[in-house]
């Protein structure tokens, strides 16, 4: 899957393909969910997208990726990042997506998947 993630409709075809996700209100937009909980959503930047993500990993990704990881004051000091839209490395992207999927299914949901990302 090397193709790349321009746009919020292809950010949610993928994350539609992870296991148990559908889509639900989240804060006035709709976001693929899993367990309840949204794991992407649209971010308040209209060239990217809000990816949860541990701040240890955050810090990572915005170092070593900031033409792909970044963040406004709004996301300071809060567990997740945004992400531009044509990333030039979009495995990664992806990477990213599917261990904030991890991180917010189930125990039986993550036992079925497998290890985390």
């Amino acid at each position: 899957m090397a193709d790349s993630l321009d746009s919020w409709d292809q950010v949610v075809a993928f994350a539609l393909t992870l296991p148990d996700t559908y889509m639900e209100s989240f804060y006035g937009d709709l976001a693929p969910k899993v367990n309840k909980k949204a794991f992407v959503s649209p971010g308040r930047e209209a060239d990217s997208f809000h990816v949860p993500s541990p701040h240890h990993e955050k810090e990572v990704l915005i170092e070593t990726g900031p033409d792909t990881f970044w963040q406004t004051p709004h996301y300071e000091g809060w567990p997740g990042l945004l992400v531009r839209y044509g990333a030039p490395d979009p495995e990664r992207v992806r990477t990213v997506i599917m261990r904030a999927w991890w991180d917010k299914a189930s125990k039986a949901q993550r036992a079925a998947f497998g290890e985390r990302p």
